[in-house]
Order: C-alpha cells, then structure tokens, then sequence
C-alpha cells in the first residue's frame, strides 16, 4: 500500500461510518496487514460532530504513532469537515493554538477545508480541556 510505504503511515484514523467505508475503504484488516493501525472514530456525515471523548482518543492515537516516528492518515468521506474537526484537535494539543488558529492553518494548506460551528465550538471545549483555559 503506497501511503504505508511512501508516507510511513503507521497509523489510520477513520472519521467515517462503516456503511460509507465498506465497499470504498481498507478494512482495520487489510490496514492491519499493510502495517497500519487503524482507529475508527464513527462521525455521522454533514451534521456530525466528533464527540469530545473521540477527540481525545483520536488525538491520544495520533500522538502514540508521532512518538514512535510514525505518520498517521487521518481521513473522512471529503476531507473538509470531520478529519479537519479531529486534525485541528491534534494542532490545538499540539501547540497550545485556539480553534480558530488550528482551523486557520488547516485551511492554509487545504482551502477546502470546512469546519462548521458546532465542529468549532466542540473544538473550543476541547482546547479548553487540554490548555486549562477557555477562550
């Protein structure tokens, strides 16, 4: 699998639900022979929201993989709104950014990228949670 090889990628993190993965997507199985891990973070598509409790699961495995070296996928239907929710998590553990600065560099390098304000204010309780100061 070229992203295992080329990227490093150790580690995968599903945003989807099972039914808009089963036909398109790698199983955890065939990631699992790959050499990948796989994290699947079930978000309902358009109007979902990650949970806070997937946020930090989310961002926890990602760290993991980072530790040892590795890359992690993180990957929805588009791209835009429910891997973007859980990246912008990531750079918010990170580096201590608000929501809106994680989003900002998000959209910097992917412009279509769209995070809604449920997705916003999700985020603005997670950084709360792990910078120890709302905003």
């Amino acid at each position: 699998m070229e992203l295992v090889d080329s990227e490093n990628v150790r580690g995968v993190i599903t945003m989807n639900e099972i039914y808009e993965t089963k036909y398109f997507c790698n199983s955890a199985e065939e990631w699992r022979a790959a050499g990948a891990e796989q994290l699947r973070l079930s978000t309902v598509d358009l109007t979902g929201i990650p949970s806070l409790e997937n946020l930090h699961r989310g961002v926890e495995f990602a760290l993991k993989h980072r530790e040892q070296g590795n890359s992690v996928y993180v990957h929805c239907k588009a791209g835009r709104s429910r891997s973007a929710t859980l990246a912008a998590a990531y750079l918010i553990r990170v580096h201590c950014w608000t929501p809106e600065e994680a989003c900002q560099k998000l959209a910097s390098v992917r412009p279509h990228v769209l995070v809604r304000s449920a997705q916003l204010e999700m985020l603005r309780r997670y950084h709360q949670q792990v910078c120890g100061r709302s905003i």
